[in-house]
């Protein structure tokens, strides 16, 4: 089917063998896009990505479905491209962990200092959703946190975190603004972290949001509810963490185990 209004360039590097797919040149560039997206996170060009030509060689496509496909790495932020000069990556994103339990400064380490702006950390009646979630009484006290945090001057996320009362009620004395909350939470336990689980799913920045995250109306975030437990098996944190979207990516290795279809 084609699509109104659209015009269908037939693209090389087509299946031998095969009947000629047309492709939308918006299509290839979505692909070379994903490429070099993924080469820029890792660190594949520290001195510019490949000139045009080079990049359409190795693709098998034509210059200006790379030069569309650069042109959405810019707009993403992610390089710029200047004449005489070429095309540079501008801004990296970091890594952020998905097949380990660990807190923004263990994640980030070797990336530069973390830093936490505490912008609340009080106590508070748990809602009863969250009192649910961590096992309590309907009524009882948590403490409630909220922090923004740094990536040296540059804002990453904004946590909002409810913690058990007897385990808030310790770490409320110690150092929220340089220390990790996992950190503190085994340390005033005496147990390590066991588990947690996890939702993550992209959101739009509201106004005040956008504002202190240093961001736009409407960028997109990664919105990230995390509900952990000590090694014995007992909830104790729950967060709800929005992540710029624009300077983390969240990166896991999976394994397939027990597949309940199998190809025979």
């Amino acid at each position: 089917m084609q699509v109104r209004g659209v015009n269908p360039v037939p693209e090389q590097g087509e299946p031998s063998g095969q009947a000629p797919v047309r492709r939308l040149r918006a299509d290839q560039a979505r692909r070379v896009a994903d490429v070099l997206r993924h080469q820029i996170h890792t660190g594949a060009f520290p001195d510019g990505l490949p000139a045009e030509a080079q990049l359409a060689e190795e693709f098998e496509t034509s210059r200006n479905t790379v030069r569309e496909a650069l042109a959405l790495l810019r707009d993403e932020g992610l390089i710029d491209r200047a004449p005489r000069v070429g095309t540079r990556v501008a801004n990296r994103k970091y890594d952020h962990g998905l097949d380990a339990l660990l807190g923004l400064q263990e994640t980030l380490k070797g990336h530069g200092t973390v830093r936490n702006e505490v912008r609340a950390a009080t106590r508070i009646t748990a809602p009863p959703a969250v009192a649910r979630r961590l096992r309590l009484e309907p009524g009882e006290r948590v403490v409630y946190l909220e922090r923004l945090r740094y990536l040296g001057d540059s804002p990453l996320s904004l946590d909002l975190t409810y913690l058990a009362p007897d385990i808030g009620a310790a770490i409320l004395d110690l150092d929220l603004a340089g220390t990790d909350i996992f950190v503190l939470i085994e340390q005033v336990s005496g147990q390590s972290l066991g588990s947690a689980d996890l939702a993550l799913e992209a959101v739009s920045a509201d106004p005040h949001t956008a504002a202190t995250l240093e961001t736009t109306d409407g960028a997109a975030l990664l919105m990230l509810e995390r509900l952990t437990r000590l090694e014995d098996g007992r909830p104790v944190d729950l967060e709800y963490i929005r992540m710029r979207g624009d300077r983390i990516t969240m990166r896991g290795s999976l394994s397939r185990t027990a597949p309940e279809w199998k190809v025979l």
